[in-house]
């Protein structure tokens, strides 16, 4: 075939794609405008306001108040989407109500914090970043999106993509730790997980991407708080991840509650319409987060509720949760000529998009199904994901005279701790629809290999009625249990502690200022140490902990974190070794709270190098680096790298090679990590940032030879103009296990 005619079929075969495409596009939104077209302003607003839950649907109908508004509101068509609404039958009703009674009957979204999972309850989501295993986070949410879409949900506020340094702030326990580069391969690894390749499936839902801006940099870690940063942490640091969930197709934003540049994100149009909608062409919606829009009067930018609609609407937030601002005020914001009718027209037309994307106009009760919803609860196949989700979240901190993996024979283990025996605290944070009290513990794990071991509780640390809307109440004065935690570990020839924060003591509203064991575990570690020093402390925690004096006297240090409803399964399985732990930190463990924020991706400073006065980027009393490093993660077996080489290409693509080998005697996985430095460039690059990551399975003595390439978005950075730029200049390369050590190799950009 002559190559011209080779390229006349090409050019037909991508000219039919397009206009096919073009077509399957203008028969979609034309349905949207045709439906807009139809549309009373009233019932455009309506479509731009959420409502939480409010009455049970299968009860008596609401007869005044409140609750007898929203169902008339319901009823007119004046509501776009309900959160907090689950259940096949409730959510069939209030759909049935809408669809049937309203003038168009629109049908509803109903949203809810699957955060991770819905009944099966995953490891929480920094767990989860700990295993850097993509494939393994993106089967997590889809088995979350199964279980939630069987109980009539379509659509999550997740996944939060919030970049943190802090560990002081509680939502770390939600987000993929500190790393802008790892952000963004979680953040679109659990859109793709949610979202599926069809969203219109009936077991996918729509993904969330939030908080839409730089929540995570609360002043001193405490949430709601101030956010003040300069353009160039906010677009290389906090908006990667956003714009990675942008590419990955997210459906929906959410705004952040904070302000940022003294403007509050819900307000704040240079984020919402400039960035998202304009230069990123986000063509979903965004919600703001509960009653944000209506806190705009308390950060001092809006004089009431009504200002505060007009601000938020204009600023480009398209639905309201739960302020009411939109639907009392935007009506006749718009006939007063203080908000374009066009603006609201632009948030309808992004609302009706997400509904007709996930099919709900072809069948609005396609996520009703009773039989799906007793089958798919509670599967046997979604505990197996999760079990399999958990140990790859597991993070080896140490392990001196490899006293891990215990051996299945072992012989008198005392197991002391408060969590130990809880089934409740390892399902950890934002499980809103978990049955309590239903994980495995470590006890029940422990009992699958060896019934040679004594447990005893220690002092009670943990108030039995913690929940999930009050702060845990710890014990700090009863010392009872402690003396016989210590007579028992005396004899014992392992002792395994299990230790850590409560489940409640993380996530929303849970700032920390103290990032130590809370309560009286300090002082139960320590007098069980004196008596005997073959300790595993396994830890259970939802953030970065301060480790300094268990990582100088603890010989073995396991970071369990909440590893949801399979925890002891998976606990129990690295503690005797029927899984190598391959998890690595996806956040550094601070030595002391006082490094906080503590981050490996730092500036260099004028003065970084130790000098023999005090003048010098350093503390009188700590040392800069943390107890345990981004990145950082053992094994039970060992890696050895070699042969690291750099190749650059044209067009400025950079190829990086290095052979990785098991020099140990057990299979096990390694994550190799590619970390770069620009030495010189027009906006100062940090030390080392994270570029590239793989994970590999290696027999022992066996050896890998992998590739990484580089290309401009490794390469470059944001400018002050918010540019990808690619500037000449030389650049190191390092490549190994961890973010503080590996084989270095420079190179020229020309």
């Amino acid at each position: 075939m002559k190559i011209e005619n080779l390229v006349k079929i090409i050019l037909l075969i991508l000219a039919f794609t397009i206009n096919k495409n073009a077509m399957a596009q203008s028969k979609y939104e034309s349905q949207i405008d045709a439906l807009l077209a139809k549309m009373t302003l009233e019932e455009k607003v309506g479509q731009m306001n959420q409502y939480n839950g409010f009455w049970d649907v299968t009860g008596p109908l609401p007869e005044n108040g409140d609750a007898s508004l929203k169902y008339e509101h319901l009823k007119k068509g004046w509501v776009g989407s309900m959160l907090n609404v689950h259940g096949v039958e409730q959510v069939r009703e209030l759909q049935k109500l809408v669809v049937e009674e309203s003038r168009l009957g629109i049908p509803l979204l109903f949203g809810f914090d699957v955060i991770h999972g819905y009944k099966v309850q995953a490891p929480i989501p920094l767990a989860e970043s700990a295993s850097w295993d993509l494939d393994a986070i993106q089967k997590s949410a889809s088995i979350a999106a199964d279980e939630a879409s069987a109980v009539g949900l379509n659509w999550t506020f997740a996944p939060m993509v919030d970049i943190s340094r802090d560990a002081r702030w509680g939502r770390v326990m939600e987000g993929g730790g500190e790393d802008p580069f790892l952000g963004s391969k979680i953040a679109e690894a659990r859109i793709k997980g949610f979202q599926g390749t069809d969203l219109s499936a009936p077991n996918t839902i729509a993904a969330c991407a939030k908080h839409f801006a730089a929540y995570g940099f609360a002043e001193a870690g405490k949430d709601y708080n101030t956010v003040d940063i300069g353009t160039n942490t906010l677009y290389n640091m906090v908006l990667p991840p956003f714009k990675a969930a942008v590419n990955a197709d997210v459906k929906t934003f959410m705004n952040a509650f904070n302000i940022i540049n003294g403007v509050p994100a819900t307000g704040n149009s240079m984020l919402l319409q400039t960035i998202l909608k304009e230069k990123w062409n986000f063509n979903g919606f965004v919600v703001s987060d509960w009653d944000s829009i209506g806190e705009l009067a308390a950060h001092g930018f809006a004089t009431d509720l009504e200002n505060a609609a007009q601000l938020a609407v204009n600023a480009g937030s398209d639905m309201d949760m739960q302020a009411t601002a939109y639907i009392k005020h935007l009506t006749n914001l718009v006939k007063l000529g203080k908000v374009d009718e066009a603006k609201i027209d632009d948030a309808v037309k992004r609302i009706l998009r997400v509904k007709f994307e996930l099919g709900l106009f072809d069948d609005p009760f396609k996520y009703c199904n009773p039989e799906r919803e007793k089958t798919s609860l509670n599967h046997k196949d979604h505990h197996q994901g999760v079990l399999e989700m958990a140990k790859k979240s597991i993070v080896l901190l140490k392990n001196e005279n490899n006293l891990l993996p215990l051996s299945k024979q072992q012989k008198n283990i005392v197991v002391i701790g408060d969590l130990a025996d809880d089934k409740n605290s390892p399902l950890g944070s934002w499980r809103l629809a978990s049955d309590d009290n239903t994980a495995i513990s470590v006890l029940e794990g422990f009992n699958a290999y060896s019934t040679d071991y004594t447990f005893v509780q220690g002092p009670k640390v943990f108030d039995d009625n913690s929940d999930f809307l009050h702060h845990v109440t710890i014990n700090s004065t009863d010392k009872t249990g402690i003396s016989e935690a210590v007579e028992a570990a005396k004899n014992a020839e392992i002792v395994v502690m299990v230790l850590g924060e409560h489940g409640f003591m993380s996530g929303e509203g849970r700032s920390r200022t103290k990032l130590d064991l809370p309560g009286l575990q300090p002082e139960l570690l320590k007098a069980v140490y004196e008596v005997n020093k073959n300790i595993v402390l396994v830890l259970m925690n939802g953030r970065p902990l301060t480790l300094t004096w268990e990582d100088e006297h603890i010989p073995a240090i396991v970071e369990a974190w909440q590893l949801g409803s399979q925890s002891g399964n998976a606990i129990a399985q690295v503690v005797f070794g029927d899984y190598n732990p391959s998890g690595k930190l996806p956040m550094s463990f601070p030595r002391s709270v006082g490094q906080l924020p503590l981050y490996y991706n730092h500036y260099s400073t004028g003065r970084p190098d130790k000098k023999p006065i005090v003048f010098w980027t350093h503390y009188a009393d700590e040392k800069n680096s943390p107890v345990y490093p981004f990145g950082h993660g053992l094994s039970y077996t060992t890696f050895e790298y070699n042969d690291l080489s750099v190749k650059v290409g044209d067009s400025d693509v950079v190829d990086v090679t290095v052979t990785v080998t098991n020099t140990g005697n057990v299979a096990g996985e390694e994550v190799i990590q590619l970390y770069l430095r620009d030495h010189v460039a027009s906006v100062v690059r940090p030390v080392k940032e994270l570029k590239g990551f793989k994970k590999i399975m290696l027999e022992p003595k066996n050896s890998e030879t992998l590739t990484f390439t580089l290309s401009t978005e490794e390469l470059g950075f944001y400018n002050q103009d918010y540019n990808l730029v690619v500037e000449p200049g030389q650049f190191t390369v390092m490549v190994g296990g961890c973010s503080t050590n590996g084989l270095t190799k420079s190179f020229k950009i020309k």
